[in-house]
């Protein structure tokens, strides 16, 4: 099972000084920042993800690149845009697609296959997903005889389907050097097995399952069994942006040999509580804002309730007390302290018990990663970029080295010899 890790340019600068919060004046971001993939000893993921949507910046969800970065990108290849070579290991694989939720609201896919085609070349990925139209109304009664199926799912099945034959087609025709992907969406069980019955007539032997990120764990699961009826039992599954990594067993035995997600990554500052991972629980980040910063803060200092004078002091109080907590020179119950004084004056929620569970146990100080070990206690300091982003880049981490656990026993766990779907799931080779 391989994990893809999709780029969205998130990077960190080395030269950052967190006690100081500057960085380095002659700091050039694409030169000195670094990716995940740079910070760590021993690795990461599996390879990463591009999406056009991303580079071209289509639609509200997309783009994270300048122009000169897409124009780099597109002169130099991805391999050496993102400086694969510095990865540790074997070199990492890339897998680029269209992005299709970053046009999720067009009638049409904005990309022909041969601007696709292009795009993958230029960038010289070693797998390209075909373009596609994602479906976002999963109805499991559609599958019931003499069930109405509303048109406009079946038109985004049929362009996708029709946009994989003429992808494959180019791809095989033309001898293109990289690994050609099709797209089964769907509304149901059913319509996905359909979808990827019709990949299969094409050709394709590597088929990526779209459409399931926001499906609940047991629909993904009825929508597999059901491809895996019907799946060729030399074809491949990649899961686009589906983890769920506690059912990896039944995804090893249904063909799914990777998928891509950035849930570790986001869930550092995109979520209420689980912002740090352990490889036993999550805990949440201290909420520690920048007075100038902090919208809310501001709003309330402009309308004369809160002093700047005081927000800043108690700011301060609160990376000092951090600092000396970490270093054994204050207790919890102080530390607490100065922490809640902060959150009533930024009239934020009560987080005095939910801060004692992640200060009592202080998880980065046992944690082995590059991360935890280079910048200590501010890893868990849910404040500005710089720690926020490393705090994914350790999510991701740890996430990972979990997969391999769970693949590894896997792996153990499954009979000697056994031809079963579980021990067939291996990555296609690149070109084929």
């Amino acid at each position: 099972m391989k994990y893809f890790l999709p780029d969205s340019q998130d990077l960190v600068d080395p030269s950052f000084d967190f006690d100081r919060e500057r960085r380095s004046t002659t700091r050039l971001r694409q030169r000195d920042d670094l990716y995940a993939h740079e910070i760590f000893k021993d690795g990461v993921c599996d390879g990463l993800l591009v999406s056009k949507g991303i580079v071209d910046g289509f639609g509200a969800t997309g783009g994270r690149y300048t122009l000169a970065q897409r124009q780099r990108l597109l002169r130099t290849g991805a391999p050496d845009f993102f400086r694969i070579e510095n990865a540790p290991g074997a070199k990492l694989p890339i897998m680029g697609d269209c992005g299709a939720f970053t046009y999720v609201n067009e009638e049409v896919p904005p990309y022909s296959v041969d601007e696709v085609t292009e795009f993958y070349l230029d960038c010289r990925f070693d797998f390209g997903i075909s373009v596609d139209h994602v479906i976002l109304a999963y109805r499991p009664e559609f599958d019931e005889p003499g069930a109405s199926i509303p048109e406009e799912l079946r038109k985004r099945q049929d362009v996708t389907l029709e946009l994989a034959r003429q992808f494959l087609a180019k791809q095989q025709g033309e001898r293109l050097p990289f690994t050609p992907l099709g797209v089964a969406q769907g509304w149901s069980p059913k319509s996905y097995a359909h979808s990827t019955r019709e990949l299969q007539k094409m050709g394709y032997r590597y088929i990526a399952v779209g459409g399931m990120v926001p499906l609940k764990t047991p629909d993904i699961l009825a929508s597999l069994e059901a491809i895996d009826s019907i799946r060729g039992k030399d074809t491949r599954l990649h899961l686009l942006g589906v983890t769920r990594t506690e059912q990896l067993g039944a995804f090893a035995r249904m063909g799914v040999a990777s998928f891509d997600s950035t849930s570790p990554l986001r869930q550092a500052f995109k979520d209420d509580k689980d912002n740090y991972y352990t490889p036993t629980r999550t805990y949440t980040a201290i909420r520690i804002p920048q007075v100038e910063g902090n919208p809310k803060l501001q709003k309330r200092i402009m309308a004369g309730k809160v002093s700047q004078e005081k927000a800043r002091e108690l700011e301060k109080g609160c990376m000092v007390a951090m600092r000396r907590f970490d270093a054994g020179e204050v207790d919890l119950e102080s530390t607490l302290d100065v922490l809640q004084r902060y959150d009533e004056l930024c009239d934020v929620a009560e987080r005095r018990e939910v801060y004692r569970e992640v200060l009592a146990d202080r998880p980065w100080k046992s944690c082995p990663c590059d991360v935890c070990r280079t910048i200590g206690h501010h890893v868990i300091l849910f404040r500005g970029a710089e720690r926020n982003r490393r705090r994914g880049f350790h999510n991701t981490w740890v996430f990972y080295k979990e997969l391999q656990r769970d693949v590894e026993a896997a792996a153990i766990a499954a009979p000697r010899g056994a031809s079963s779907r579980n021990a067939r799931t291996r990555l296609p080779e690149v070109g084929t």
